[in-house]
């Protein structure tokens, strides 16, 4: 019960940062998402029915307060937890270098998965410059930044365990 606490207060936390402070101090490809290095913990922590809900409905509470479509975030915040749940068993998951790797990955892949998914189903002229350009910059963020927080939770012992 600690646990699901902990992780809900961390939570939390990433979405009030990531949905009233950053903005506000930071310019728009320099932001992390902060729920991207989250969802890419549970997909490689955490089991079938559970992280999948949870990666679904962290997803949809992105878009309900920044999203532009609701369900984008969410189908694809899921797409990432099955891709990552898939090869999670074939990985040292407590390596703190795989976690900033999967990031990294999982930003370029979600990006790209949105962008197809916008191509799909919308009309929005123009989507590609909105999207491809800040990708890498965003990617080299997230991976900056969760390397920055699992080096302090290393230092402080509050490695949320499985």
């Amino acid at each position: 019960m600690l646990r699901f606490v902990k992780i809900a207060v961390v939570i939390a936390v990433a979405l009030l940062l990531q949905v009233t402070l950053l903005p506000a101090y930071l310019r728009d490809p320099f932001q992390p998402n902060i729920l991207v290095t989250i969802v890419a913990w549970v997909g490689l922590r955490k089991q079938p029915p559970l992280g999948g809900v949870a990666a679904f409905l962290l997803g949809l509470l992105q878009d309900t307060f920044s999203g532009l479509y609701l369900g984008l975030n969410g189908f694809t915040y899921l797409v990432m937890y099955i891709l990552l749940q898939s090869i999670a068993h074939r990985l040292y998951t407590d390596s703190r270098y795989l976690m900033i790797l999967v990031v990294f990955l999982a930003t370029i892949g979600n990006g790209i998965l949105q962008l197809l998914l916008l191509i799909l189903f919308s009309a929005a002229p123009g989507i590609y410059s909105a999207i491809l350009p800040p990708l890498l910059p965003q990617a080299l963020v997230n991976a900056l930044v969760t390397s920055v927080v699992l080096t302090l939770a290393a230092r402080r012992g509050a490695v949320v365990q499985q």
